[in-house]
């Protein structure tokens, strides 16, 4: 008998078989076609994909037995307490740590360090998108709260992201735009978003589908304002 921990991860590890496979034929094509590469280089890289499959499968069931049940409970619970704003700094709070521990946006940090020659220090970038997501967060939770519309959120704050453009440091604009997606990582969208959906599902007058989602972007949108204001920040340093 399967322990519950386990249960279905014969699917996902089928599905992950199906994403991995036609990378790998993909690089045996150019193997074989170009590259050549070293029979010892190619081992190691047959070696990684099988790292990368058995990571992602446990990843993905570890999401599926932990970090959604225990985020719609979290949620749940936030849902009911009176009066209800309390979510919206308990929600920057958990933005705030989850990007903190998000891997993706560490790499970029250290990325954008590495090939600015420390004019961008990592952790300027760090708590930048930090806070960014912490304030995306927190307006998911005032929507669920007040039950307003996304569009209410994403029409102007992307205008206000083409607005920025125009006065931010250059640098920062491709920076700002790859924040987005590196933000929306694994922590923030299996941990965070469970907590949305088990918010919404429990406020009186709000559905889960409506109101539970759009968290992922906000989360998408916030820290690409973020780091262009910290672009203008910069510009107005290097001028003066």
């Amino acid at each position: 008998m399967i322990p519950l921990l386990f249960q279905g991860i014969t699917h996902i590890a089928a599905e992950i078989a199906l994403a991995l496979l036609p990378l790998l034929l993909f690089y045996l094509f150019f193997q074989v076609a170009f590259y050549r590469m070293p029979r010892e280089q190619v081992l190691n890289i047959l070696k990684g994909t099988i790292l990368a499959f058995l990571g992602l499968t446990l990843f993905l069931q570890g999401v599926k037995a932990g970090f959604f049940p225990a985020g719609e409970l979290i949620g749940e619970r936030l849902g009911v307490f009176s009066p209800n704003w309390v979510m919206i700094p308990i929600g920057f709070i958990l933005g705030f740590v989850a990007t903190f521990a998000e891997p993706a946006v560490r790499i970029l940090s250290l990325e954008v360090e590495k090939v600015s020659s420390g004019y961008i220090p990592r952790t300027v970038i760090l708590y930048t998108f930090c806070i960014g997501v912490s304030i995306a967060i927190a307006l998911s939770m005032l929507r669920i709260i007040t039950g307003w519309s996304l569009i209410y959120f994403i029409l102007p704050g992307y205008l206000l992201a083409l607005l920025l453009i125009r006065f931010s440091n250059p640098s920062f604009t491709a920076i700002a735009f790859d924040a987005g997606g590196v933000a929306t990582g694994p922590i923030t969208v299996t941990f965070i978003l469970a907590i949305a959906v088990g918010a919404a599902s429990v406020v009186e007058g709000r559905d889960p589908l409506l109101d539970g989602f759009g968290m992922v972007s906000l989360v998408a949108l916030v820290p690409i304002l973020s780091v262009l204001l910290l672009g203008i920040l910069f510009q107005r340093g290097g001028e003066a």
